[in-house]
């Protein structure tokens, strides 16, 4: 068993404890002060093995520097050692955004109002510094331990506006069932296009799908979207009267048609007081009942390393994210290759809260951890080699592609609802004489690897070892 509690020191009083998450380019650590139990997450990438990752880090960071919102990821400062760049940013410790969406479900439209309403204010913010996001999506949006928004992977984001002065982009970048049509035909205002991806987040947080898989003439459901021919087709009969008014006036497909962010916070779903009010269940369309069951500060590191400050990057090339045409269908494909710079909102991450047990005071050592919020997570009554036998054999009956790593996890591939590469993997660890059976999607859809998961875990194979058991609270921590 190896310990998830071993750590190490970076500089003084900081101590890197485990890996959150692996890219293409690198890793992300979490580093923890041993003396406060405050947790920063550190991005480490080797710029000898890959040289061509130095103008992403260089971008990005040129973006996220002049970045200072309650509601974006913070970052904190770089750091450069020998050939690896260290980027140290906020950790959000409360998950994905995408792991409060249950698929075909969503969550409580309260709960949709409150995200929403923090998401446009971390755009807004963004458009008032000139910079466009162009792949908002909930997989890209974490949660702090309080529960709030976190804009997070600047990795497509570029400078519209500088000095008063704005610019149409060309650059047909994002993840196609959240991208504006405008982007995959002509040059692009950049703020209508973010809105729009705001506007497909909302639908999915309240309805738990993506209405299309891209909205081009060739995709039907978004063909019946902008001909008004949708109104029994789900995920519109899932919503009440005024949310799907309001969406409609967000997902326009005219981009100077579309609602700004100005009229939308106006707008009477904004400033109805959702969070005090039901939905009544008369409101209906086209008689279909609406479908409402919906749910530290860090301080700068730049003092504590040596050779942080005095770099300012200006150099912003354009973001390496092209669309190749295939059988008529535009498809992305992402020349980053998987490379999140941000905290990764998709990869092995986010396993951790580190609040110290507070019998620990000062001590390090191998303080109590808390686990986050995760809905897709159970514990089994089986030993770990019998729970790997069980789920490799669920794994070879749904057909999906599978492999035990060096570490006794199983990576999984399949295929997305877009015949997409979907890649997650399951980790097992032993937690208070009891298994935890952890997935983490690596690539592809989120509601798409929920799905996978629920499947996996309403299992035959499965079903009969599953332990009623809350896993958010302190445990010991190991895995097999």
């Amino acid at each position: 068993m190896a310990s998830q509690g071993t750590s190490r020191e970076f500089v003084e009083n900081w101590n890197i404890t485990q890996t959150l998450g692996e890219g293409a380019y690198g890793e992300v650590k979490l580093l923890i002060n041993r003396l406060s139990g405050e947790a920063v997450a550190m991005k480490m990438v080797d710029l000898k093995k890959h040289p061509d990752a130095k103008a992403s880090v260089k971008k990005e960071v040129c973006i996220q520097k002049i970045l200072s919102h309650e509601n974006i990821l913070k970052y904190f400062g770089t750091r450069t050692q020998g050939s690896i760049e260290y980027i140290f940013l906020e950790y959000a410790a409360g998950g994905e955004l995408f792991d409060r969406i249950e698929p075909d479900v969503g969550m409580e439209i309260t709960a949709a109002q409150r995200y929403f309403n923090q998401i446009l204010s971390g755009v807004e913010y963004l458009h008032s510094r000139g910079v466009a996001h162009r792949d908002l999506k909930p997989e890209n949006i974490l949660l702090d331990d309080g529960d709030n928004i976190k804009i997070s992977d600047f990795g497509m984001a570029t400078v519209f506006r500088l000095k008063g002065k704005e610019r149409l982009l060309d650059k047909k970048c994002g993840t196609l069932p959240y991208v504006a049509p405008e982007i995959l035909v002509k040059p692009y205002m950049a703020q209508p296009a973010d809105i729009w991806s705001c506007g497909i987040i909302l639908v999915t947080m309240m309805a738990g799908e993506l209405p299309w898989d891209q909205p081009s003439s060739g995709c039907k459901e978004y063909l019946a979207w902008r001909y008004n021919k949708h109104m029994f087709m789900t995920p519109w009969s899932k919503l009440d009267t005024l949310s799907l008014s309001f969406i409609r006036k967000i997902l326009n497909p005219i981009p100077e048609k579309r609602l700004t962010l100005e009229n939308i916070k106006q707008h009477k779903w904004i400033q109805n007081p959702l969070l005090t009010t039901k939905v009544s269940p008369l409101d209906m369309t086209d008689g279909m009942s609406p479908l409402n069951k919906r749910l530290k500060s860090i301080q700068d590191l730049n003092s504590s390393f040596d050779d942080i400050n005095g770099r300012c990057y200006q150099s912003q090339p354009a973001p390496s994210v092209l669309f190749s045409q295939n059988n008529q269908h535009q498809m992305s494909v992402e020349a980053r290759n998987n490379y999140c710079f941000s905290q990764p909102a998709m990869l092995d991450d986010l396993l951790l809260c580190t609040q110290q047990n507070a019998t620990q005071g000062s001590t390090f050592g191998n303080p109590f951890q808390r686990l986050v919020k995760r809905m897709t997570r159970f514990f089994v009554s089986t030993k770990c080699d019998e729970t790997i036998k069980r789920l490799t054999t669920v794994l070879d009956r749904l057909g999906f592609t599978w492999k035990i790593n060096e570490d006794s996890s199983v990576t999984i591939s399949t295929l997305d609802g877009r015949k997409l590469q979907l890649t997650f993997k399951a980790n097992f660890l032993e937690m208070d004489g009891k298994i935890l059976l952890d997935f983490r999607l690596s690539k592809g859809c989120g509601l798409d690897f929920k799905r996978k998961f629920v499947k996996i875990k309403n299992s035959k194979e499965i079903d009969d070892v599953v332990l009623n058991i809350p896993v958010n609270f302190t445990l010991a921590n190991s895995v097999c």
